[in-house]
């Protein structure tokens, strides 16, 4: 169990901060980090060519460690829509085949299935049902139903708006058996929960970096399996290609790209503001334990649910619950009015359809859930 580290951020005492899913604040010692970078920035002729490449590789290092796979299988890319236009350049469905998400799917995990399906002659369909439903449970029936019809799932870890979380190695032994891709988005799971990329074996997965693992707008990371590792990227910028190091010789046209997932890498991936904050925050993460980090915010939100229940709300069943992820509803009051309610008393959650997303982090302490419990019991 880790210790509150509320300390570590610069949050006003009277706020409760519970949207760790909506964007995670980052510590105060990442002022000094963003410091030296505009510093920096302000003195370009101490940039060197190696300087392109050494810090991308150290947050691409460290990215693999969190998704628990090799650094070969992680590309550096500004979105998870990106990646989602990168996988769906590589797949190919079949005529009449279905490409299968979830109903209320964040939208950028959507849009670029639809593009692919229209151009490909497949049909996208989404798994009906609430967003509270147990999902996994949904998706195995459709892939039983489906079998082979099937060309791509494309599915999160955890719905982004209830916390449902699905039961990914479940899920893909399923797809396996059906000749299915696999997408997965860990937007909303990867730094909090820990997931083995390497045993699942997606063919694509990204997480964006701004939630869960505390890093900058505008920087995510996406797995690619062996599979599509000699697959066509978005971009054909000059970094990817093989000996781009040598910058004396860049007109010196090269075929080959560098090894592994490199070439699925975002246009200007070096970064010079972006990625110290990146390796400041997985390095953060990993010096927490991603499996600590989950006890500890299961055992937190366990004692909201406890105030949430007291207080006359329901709750996502435990069940299929994620373990740092609730949803709530009021019985009688709508979920955008309860939540200016909890607003105007400094207490912050999002709301996600008619449910209120409620989603704290380590900086949680005693005198916050203090706060929450008695807001929460205001008629």
């Amino acid at each position: 169990m880790i210790a509150p580290q509320r300390d570590r951020f610069d949050l006003p005492r009277e706020l409760c901060y519970l949207n760790a899913a909506y964007m995670t604040p980052a510590p105060k010692a990442f002022a000094a980090t963003n410091d030296r970078t505009v510093a920096l920035r302000q003195r370009p002729w101490q940039v060197t060519p190696q300087d392109f490449f050494t810090q991308s590789e150290e947050v691409r290092a460290l990215a693999a460690r969190i998704m628990a796979c090799d650094s070969d299988a992680v590309a550096l890319v500004p979105s998870a829509s990106y990646a989602v236009a990168t996988a769906a350049r590589n797949l190919t469905p079949e005529k009449g085949s279905v490409i299968l998400t979830l109903a209320e799917e964040f939208p950028s995990n959507y849009y670029g299935w639809t593009r692919l399906a229209a151009e490909h002659g497949a049909t996208v369909l989404a798994v009906p049902g609430p967003a509270e439903q147990d999902w996994t449970a949904a998706l195995l029936d459709q892939i039983d139903q489906l079998g082979s019809q099937i060309s791509l799932v494309a599915i999160p870890h955890v719905h982004w708006s209830t916390g449902a979380m699905l039961d990914l190695v479940a899920i893909r032994k399923a797809t396996r058996a059906v000749g299915a891709a696999l997408f997965l988005d860990l937007t909303q799971s990867l730094g909090a929960l820990p997931v083995s990329l390497a045993e699942i074996d997606p063919d694509f997965a990204v997480a964006a970096g701004y939630k869960w693992l505390f890093g900058p707008y505008a920087l995510g990371y996406m797995y690619v399996s062996p599979r599509w590792r000699d697959g066509r990227p978005l971009e054909e910028n000059w970094i990817l290609r093989a000996g781009s190091e040598d910058f004396s010789r860049l007109v010196d046209y090269q075929d080959a790209y560098q090894p592994g997932s490199r070439r699925f890498d975002m246009g200007e991936r070096s970064n010079f503001q972006l990625m110290p904050l990146a390796r400041d925050a997985l390095q953060m993460i990993l010096d927490w334990k991603i499996a600590a980090i989950a006890e500890s915010l299961s055992a937190l939100n366990h004692r909201l649910v406890d105030h949430l229940l007291d207080a006359g709300y329901a709750v996502t069943p435990e069940s299929w619950r994620s373990p740092h992820m609730i949803a709530a509803r009021h019985p009688h009051k709508a979920a955008a009015d309860v939540a200016a309610d909890w607003k105007s008393r400094n207490v912050y959650v999002s709301v996600r359809g008619d449910w209120l997303r409620i989603a704290p982090h380590l900086w949680i302490d005693e005198q916050d859930e203090q706060c929450f419990s008695e807001t929460i019991k205001q008629k």
